[in-house]
């Protein structure tokens, strides 16, 4: 199970309160006030790490807090610390405060952390109010609550290269070709239902991640099919590797099928649709693909690629500009 975004709620601990205690010994008739302060409550720490690869757990537990400081006791003894909450996230994944909006933080790199919410102070014993006009203190504070709020985890997979195009055009079986990555493949739309990640070796010395973005459709900018849920996944990618399939299953156009997934990125972000694009055609071992490409080819101001994932055709081209893309970006 896939799970990319998620909406819980987020408490720390309660500090504990403080003691109101004197000390009461055989021939120590005014002892003296000797209550302990409480312990603080435990934090919430939302930490990235490496490995976890979706937000399933959030799925089944709406609800993380973290434990409540120890109340103070008698003879100066201190209630003990509430104990932090870590909860682990993907790399990529964004906080977001569910009641304004906001950002709390952008986890990108492995162990990244911040405190989502802070555990409350543990309350004063009552030696805190002792005072030469107040020997024997009876005040002491309570422990003060702990934060809570709601927040929505959203992940957004970090990839150099994202691939894009329409329900299978063909994205799925380029990733298998150019990485080790195995994603589900088949004849029917939809095959991918979330992104798949590989890594692509170019060179001794120069490799790259590309994600699998699940097939885009018209309307997918707001919502359509998905969309929103999808193009999210590519806003990180620092380049677009556009896949074109010649002969569509579906009988549609093969230009319009760019143009109309080009719209759909323009509309969703001005600033996404502005990145480096490499534009392949896909299938050059039938003759569609030839006009396919020439027709693309004058639409587009870069040099387009016409690739076979069947026979290998063009791919170390492929991987080559690529690699030349993302160094150019550097």
């Amino acid at each position: 199970m896939f799970v990319d975004r998620a909406e819980v709620e987020i408490e720390a601990g309660r500090g504990g309160d403080g003691c109101m205690s004197f000390r009461r010994e055989k021939h120590v008739p005014l002892g003296g006030p000797n209550g302990g302060d409480g312990g603080n409550g435990g934090s919430v720490i939302v930490r990235a790490r490496e490995g976890v690869n979706s937000l399933v757990q959030f799925a089944h537990k709406k609800h993380w807090r973290a434990t409540k400081g120890e109340h103070g006791k008698g003879s100066d003894k201190h209630g003990k610390r509430g104990t932090d909450l870590t909860v682990d996230v993907p790399p990529g994944t964004v906080i977001i405060d569910a009641e304004s909006g906001m950002i709390i933080k952008d986890l990108v790199a492995d162990g990244e952390e911040v405190i989502v919410a802070r555990g409350g102070r543990g309350g004063k014993g009552n030696p805190h109010f002792k005072s030469s006009t107040n020997q024997a203190p009876r005040e002491f504070t309570p422990g003060t609550p702990g934060e809570s709020r709601r927040v929505i985890f959203e992940l957004k997979v970090i990839a150099d290269v994202g691939l894009v195009g329409k329900p299978n055009a063909g994205k799925s079986t380029l990733l298998s070709r150019l990485s080790r990555a195995r994603p589900e493949i088949a004849d029917y739309p939809f095959t991918t239902k979330f992104p798949n990640l590989g890594r692509v070796i170019a060179n001794i010395d120069t490799s790259f991640v590309v994600a699998d973005i699940p097939g885009l459709i018209e309307g997918a900018a707001q919502g359509v099919g998905l969309g929103h849920d999808f193009l999210r996944h590519i806003t990180r990618a620092g380049i677009l590797v556009h896949l074109v399939e010649p002969l569509p299953m579906d009988g549609t156009e093969p230009l319009e099928n760019y143009r109309v997934i080009r719209q759909e990125i323009e509309e969703y972000s001005s600033e996404l649709a502005e990145r480096p694009e490499i534009v392949v055609v896909s299938k050059s071992e039938i003759p569609e693909s030839a006009e396919v490409f020439q027709a693309l080819q004058q639409e587009v101001d870069s040099e387009v690629v016409q690739i076979s994932a069947v026979t290998g055709q063009n791919l170390n081209t492929l991987i080559n500009r690529i690699a030349a893309e993302l160094v150019a970006k550097v």
